[in-house]
């Protein structure tokens, strides 16, 4: 669906100049800097996937994704949707991609909504009966009937994107592009359009690209992730693997029956296994303690058999780390 080989994007920026008129000696000054915004980078998508593309600001993403909708040339390498050119062959490309850009919209301010979609429509040449197929099939999922006739001004953020979302689906795209879909939304509005962008994915078998720093948003929707910094790739695969590449330790809970003499930074073990290595105590008050351990080296079941020594166990809870704390770990 998506290919990319090899992509680069410079750009050269004028040096500012320093001392007395500045900015107008900078403004004719001939001196540049070029600066590199991705570097190097090789990406492929199949047809059906969900994959999350993420990255600190600065990093490249907002390049990348204008570099694979034909809006900026590469500096180098290439890039192919369903094999064909997004700079040579735009229009045809154009008709078989959606894109959103969550802090710009392509629906018009002043008109209802309904009037967007037939805009759109007329620039895509769509007939009259494809249009009504293609919103009815998209009223299954986004809900659309019920501001149908709302100035786009007067919609909700929630409503706003969920209308923008129908608008890059109005031509039934092959691939979908979204920078930033849920940017400023509160958590309700959040939970819709996840559960939207699920809907279109498993059911209409859309090939989507999210790109976002809402981390939940990553987890939630994504079985594959790619890390991009400073314009060059970092990772490219699942979450799990994500998880035990960083190495960050599962955390266990325990409520005991009585209080426990274990304390803060003591290592358990029973002298057996390396476990003793493995196993730290972070907090212990009371009858509560909590451990860290690193699940690629030993399992949770071996974890409370150890912890079990130290008094009867009444309850047990396990907590995996954080994705954004795994993320801003490779940041």
């Amino acid at each position: 669906m998506l290919e990319a080989k090899g992509l680069g994007k410079t750009f050269a920026t004028t040096l500012p100049k320093a001392g007395r008129l500045k900015a107008v000696r900078t403004l004719f000054s001939r001196d540049r800097k070029i600066v590199t915004a991705v570097n190097a980078l090789d990406m492929h998508i199949e047809q059906g996937e969900f994959v999350g593309f993420i990255g600190p600001n600065g990093a490249g993403k907002s390049t990348t994704i204008k570099m694979l909708c034909g809006i900026l040339h590469p500096s180098a390498g290439e890039v192919r949707i369903c094999g064909l050119s997004p700079q040579r062959d735009r229009r045809r490309v154009a008709r078989r991609i959606g894109v959103v850009f969550g802090q710009r919209s392509q629906l018009w301010w002043d008109l209802p909504l309904k009037d967007s979609f037939d805009i759109l429509a007329a620039m895509f040449r769509l007939e009259a009966a494809a249009k009504e197929r293609q919103l009815a099939k998209l009223e299954e999922v986004l809900q659309l009937r019920d501001f149908w006739d709302t100035p786009v001004r007067r919609l909700s953020l929630g409503q706003r994107m969920r209308g923008d979302l129908a608008a890059a689906l109005l031509h039934d795209p092959e691939l979908l592009v979204l920078d930033e879909p849920t940017i400023g939304m509160d958590a309700a509005a959040k939970r819709q359009i996840r559960d939207h962008l699920r809907l279109l994915n498993d059911q209409f078998g859309k090939t989507v690209l999210l790109t976002t720093h809402d981390m939940d948003d990553i987890e939630t929707l994504c079985k594959r992730v790619i890390v991009i910094s400073r314009g060059e790739l970092l990772y490219d695969g699942g979450l799990e693997k994500l998880r035990e590449r960083i190495g960050l330790p599962t955390t266990v809970r325990v409520t005991y029956a009585g209080d426990t003499a274990l304390a803060p930074g003591m290592r358990i073990g029973d002298g057996l296994t390396a476990a003793s290595e493995e196993i730290c105590v972070e907090s212990a008050l009371g009858r509560e303690a909590a451990v860290s351990f690193n699940r690629e080296r030993i399992g949770v079941m071996e974890v409370l058999r150890l912890l079990s020594a130290w008094g009867d166990i009444a309850d047990v809870h396990v907590e995996e780390p954080e994705f954004e704390e795994i993320v801003s770990r490779i940041y």
